[in-house]
């Protein structure tokens, strides 16, 4: 089991950037898929990216491709979401989730077993 807790969340104008970062407990955090989802008010949790157990792959959403950056680092127990050019619509309640079985492609938040609490942030026009 894994337990992730996600920081770095605040307001920022729109163009600006943010990290978000997520530590996880235990000592299996290199076996685990991790990944990115958003939750907007009355929208339903979208996928926003996702990393391999090495980090040597990754996938995103097209709403953030060329824009988001996931990387994790594993001696830290730690994967991070470097956020650019952001936008009033990137405005959501960031989770990081976790998986030792998901498919790194898979944009279905029900497929991840491990949830963070969530962070907000929000972009201002």
């Amino acid at each position: 089991q894994v337990q992730l807790v996600e920081s770095g969340g605040g307001l920022v104008q729109a163009g600006g950037s943010l990290r978000l970062s997520c530590a996880a407990s235990g000592r299996t955090f290199s076996r685990y898929v991790m990944a990115w989802f958003r939750q907007a008010p009355g929208k339903a949790r979208e996928f926003v990216a996702a990393i391999s157990r090495s980090g040597g792959s990754t996938a995103y959403g097209d709403s953030v491709k060329g824009r988001f950056t996931i990387s994790r680092d594993n001696a830290k127990n730690t994967v991070y979401l470097q956020m650019n050019s952001l936008k009033p619509e990137d405005t959501a309640v960031y989770y990081c989730a976790a998986d030792l079985y998901v498919v790194l492609t898979t944009t279905t938040s029900s497929d991840y077993d491990y949830w963070g609490q969530g962070t907000q942030v929000t972009v201002s026009s």
